[in-house]
């Protein structure tokens, strides 16, 4: 995890116009927000988008907006970067998609504006990745039809918890922050999802395995 005492100091620096600091800040981040994307791009653009050519778009963006950012600083820095990214994310659905985004790539507005929604799809098959033996193909394919069922018949706060700290793994005060809601209640979300997940598919010890 990134020492929030670091960062505060790479960022003092780079107010102060350290270049190197602005690049080790945007360093710390690239893979979480990197999963972000991956988690998120709709399958419509999969091997069509190249999810590297969206962090550096966002990258590129947060470099000319950061010395507003540093002046108050209104979210933390990851979540600021994270807001940068999804709305990358968004121009490329729209670039791509056109009409047909509402269908292919659903917006959101969860949390402080639209954020393309992480599919059922996606998430099953983030969580069935790692089933990936001949043996194994079988349960693979009947799980994920179980595991989207389960996931589009949950309240959608629920989902987008279960998202956001499951797979994107943000913390329960980033997430709190990122939905608007209180600590507490976000970490109740988070339970009650996981738990209903694990609930509907215990079937599949594997995808609970650490």
């Amino acid at each position: 995890m990134t020492d929030p005492k670091e960062v505060t100091d790479l960022l003092d620096r780079a107010a102060a116009g350290d270049a190197a600091a602005v690049t080790e800040l945007f360093s710390r981040y690239r893979k979480r927000l990197k999963r972000m994307v991956r988690l998120r791009l709709s399958r419509h653009l999969q091997g069509r988008v190249d999810d590297s050519d969206i962090l550096q778009e966002a990258l590129l963006e947060a470099a000319k907006r950061l010395p507003d950012y540093l002046q108050d600083q209104p979210l933390p820095f990851f979540l600021w970067l994270r807001h940068i990214t999804g709305h990358k994310l968004i121009d490329a659905h729209r670039r791509h998609l056109g009409a047909r985004i509402r269908d292919a790539a659903q917006e959101v507005s969860l949390h402080r504006g639209a954020m393309p929604a992480a599919s059922s799809a996606s998430l099953a098959a983030q969580l069935l990745g790692r089933l990936t033996s001949p043996s194994q193909a079988a349960i693979k394919a009947e799980a994920r039809l179980r595991v989207q069922d389960v996931l589009n018949n949950m309240d959608p706060i629920d989902r987008e918890v279960l998202a956001l700290r499951h797979f994107e793994q943000l913390n329960n005060a980033e997430v709190a922050a990122t939905l608007e809601i209180n600590e507490s209640t976000a970490s109740s979300r988070y339970l009650r999802a996981l738990k209903r997940l694990k609930d509907e598919v215990q079937h599949i010890p594997e995808l609970f395995e650490g």
